[in-house]
């Protein structure tokens, strides 16, 4: 597989898949551009040949930088892997935490299909990040950020149709327990709130995992790049479980 001179713009590059994803597609030769809010994270894709914009995906007026990278210079590919997850029981979710995410998580994603995509080559591809938590939401401390990624489904299926006429495929992955700093804040702070041991909940929610293990970020990657690439011309509005079979069991 190469992406030899095509170009990808990456939201959430600063860390996690998104940083992975980003890397992974330097190594197949695309020209990528990550996007982060925060600089230092961005800092690897840079050291390995990448460009960096630092933008709160938040504010129209910062994401208008990525739109108008994108009309300067129409990727091949968006990636929107960026998201935010705050730790809070249900009952505790006050109106501002509750735009935060919504925001970030699905009006960036919204937009940035929307415009970037208008400008994107011809056949390019989108793809989206949803999550297990749209469909199993006993995690009621990530409540909200699961709404969005239920949000987020519905958002990759509107624009696959919109977009088919000009042959641009978009997609999203729904990654089950990854290693990755948001997955570490979750166990620990859920494991706090709950009064169990880090230990015992990463344990249990492993065993509910038919393959009996989390993935590390680049199994991710690996996937996103299976869904830009050609091999994947037939497949758009999709939502694909990368999750060793955890939503398969729930």
């Amino acid at each position: 597989m190469s992406f030899e001179g095509r170009r990808a713009i990456v939201t959430g590059a600063g860390s996690g898949i998104g940083q992975a994803t980003a890397m992974h597609l330097l190594g197949l030769g695309a020209r990528v551009t990550g996007v982060d809010i925060n600089d230092a994270g961005l800092e690897p894709v840079r050291a390995a040949g990448g460009d960096a914009l630092v933008v709160d995906l938040a504010d129209p007026d910062q994401r208008a930088t990525v739109i108008a990278s994108a009309s300067q210079d129409p990727p091949h590919f968006l990636v929107n892997a960026a998201a935010i997850l705050q730790v809070i029981p249900i009952g505790d979710v006050d109106p501002a935490v509750f735009r935060r995410h919504f925001a970030v998580n699905v009006e960036a994603v919204w937009f940035l299909c929307r415009d970037v995509g208008a400008v994107m080559a011809e056949g390019g591809a989108i793809v989206n990040f949803s999550s297990p938590s749209a469909r199993w939401a006993y995690t009621l401390e990530t409540a909200v950020y699961g709404a969005t990624k239920t949000a987020i489904q519905g958002v990759t299926r509107s624009f696959a149709i919109h977009h088919a006429p000009r042959h641009i495929r978009v997609n999203a992955i729904s990654p089950g327990i990854t290693d990755t700093p948001m997955q570490e804040k979750v166990l620990r702070e859920v494991s706090a709130l709950r009064g169990l041991s880090y230990e015992d909940l990463s344990a249990n929610r492993t065993n509910l995992v038919p393959l009996r293990r989390s993935a590390p970020p680049e199994e991710m990657a690996g996937v996103v790049a299976f869904l830009l690439s050609d091999a994947a011309a037939y497949i758009t509005g999709q939502t694909i479980y990368v999750d060793g079979g955890y939503i398969m069991s729930a």
